[in-house]
């Protein structure tokens, strides 16, 4: 193998009855340094990326028995725990779903962009054709509110929420309010919950708006001549009755 000094090598063999030929200790680990650091002993060698990557599974392991030692029953028991974990992390995301941000929905309604209530329908048309149910409710709550404000049944009002525009909404269609307040429900956590639409919540939303479109407004003058009307008959039976 070392080709380079086989002469020195020759040299050094004796027979046997010659003393054995003694190296220097600095000078034989300063050869042997030499010789095992040339490329053919390394060319087996383990990547930069194999021995990061064996540096990162030994601290798991190392962690992983660390644990077990801590916990009851060792590595099954932890295995048990961690499941446990897991398993309750799952029914909690199922039965609430994601997380809900903070009460962002303090927000406007409407952007700074007008649009006619049939132009906030062709979009919500548009998105549920190709099946994105969020912008598809959006933009369906966006025209029940725009179509309310064309028939005077709400004023202008910049900055309106969708919670709002369903509490005054409901005041005039009294028969909707429950659905409204989920339609505007249904907005907000597209909008800021973080949730996502699904094409019955947004068939919902458009059986809603064409509802809406049917259904006469209870004007607050038609309701107060009504009660009017109601407390004059009474009194007038009343007075018969006299």
């Amino acid at each position: 193998m070392l080709r380079a000094g086989d002469t020195s090598v020759r040299s050094l063999a004796r027979s046997a009855d010659e003393p054995p030929l003694t190296v220097p200790r600095d000078p034989a680990r300063d050869a042997a340094r030499r010789e095992l650091s040339k490329r053919m002993y390394h060319e087996n060698d383990p990547s930069w990326f194999q021995r990061a990557l064996n540096a990162v599974w030994d601290w798991v392991d190392k962690l992983f028995n660390a644990a077990s030692a801590a916990t009851p029953g060792g590595a099954l028991g932890l295995v048990v725990v961690i499941a446990a974990v897991v398993l309750v992390v799952g029914a909690l995301w199922w039965r609430l779903g994601t997380p809900r941000r903070g009460p962002a929905s303090a927000a406007a309604l409407f952007d700074d962009r007008p649009r006619s209530a049939a132009d906030h329908r062709a979009a919500a048309e548009t998105h549920a054709a190709q099946g994105h149910w969020n912008q598809a409710v959006q933009e369906r709550m966006r025209a029940i509110v725009r179509s309310l404000e064309e028939r005077a049944l709400l004023d202008l009002r910049p900055g309106r929420t969708a919670d709002e525009a369903a509490a005054e909404a409901g005041r005039a269609l009294p028969s909707h309010t429950d659905r409204l307040r989920t339609a505007a429900r249904d907005f907000d956590d597209v909008t800021y919950g973080g949730r996502s639409a699904t094409e019955r919540s947004y068939q919902r939303t458009t059986e809603l708006d064409r509802d809406l479109e049917r259904t006469k407004p209870v004007l607050a003058s038609s309701t107060s001549s009504s009660h009017s009307a109601d407390h004059a008959d009474h009194n007038a039976r009343q007075g018969a009755a006299e």
